[in-house]
């Protein structure tokens, strides 16, 4: 009976340190690993192992002067200021007066947007008679009136490119 009472205590012994091994695998060893993999993943994803040498001084003023982007020069181009009747419901009228800027990335274009003049204004004021005063209303109908002139501009003085509608004025009355 003794050796009977022997082996169940080696048994529940045997069966505790069993428990213990999983929970340190689980709690401790695993962890780690999980840590170390994600570590050499990082390192890997940021270029630790790329086979680039590191830039010597002489490489990195070199590769500054290539890096300086071409300076870009913007012109731009006043349109004169418009004043149109916009479309209400009612007898009382609405007016709208608008000054806009041009932003033209290339000079030479000046003087096909200056030939083409009449036919900008003309888009731009069948366009802004037909606006209600909800039209105009918040950052979304500004929004829409903005990309809507820079869309009938640029249709109206291809091939010529204009970058920008710029509002430099606008009084709804």
């Amino acid at each position: 009976m003794a050796d009977e009472a022997e082996e169940l205590v080696e048994d529940e012994l045997g069966e505790e340190s069993g428990g213990k091994r999983k929970k340190i695998v689980l709690f401790i060893i695993l962890p780690i690993l999980l840590l170390l993999g994600v570590g050499i993943g990082a390192a890997v994803m940021l270029g630790a192992f790329s086979s680039d040498p590191p830039p010597t001084d002489e490489n990195a003023q070199v590769k500054e002067e290539e890096v300086e982007a071409p300076v870009i020069q913007t012109t731009f181009f006043e349109i004169p200021d418009l004043i149109v009747n916009l479309n209400t419901s009612g007898r009382k009228s609405a007016f709208l007066k608008i000054k806009i800027s041009l932003e033209i990335t290339d000079p030479a274009d000046i003087d096909t947007i200056n030939q083409l003049l009449p036919r900008i204004v003309d888009n731009f004021q069948v366009y802004l008679r037909e606006l209600r005063i909800e039209d105009l209303q918040g950052s979304a109908g500004m929004y829409r009136l903005h990309e809507e002139l820079l869309r009938r501009v640029n249709i109206a003085v291809r091939p010529a490119k204009v970058k920008d509608v710029l509002f430099k004025e606008m009084l709804v009355q």
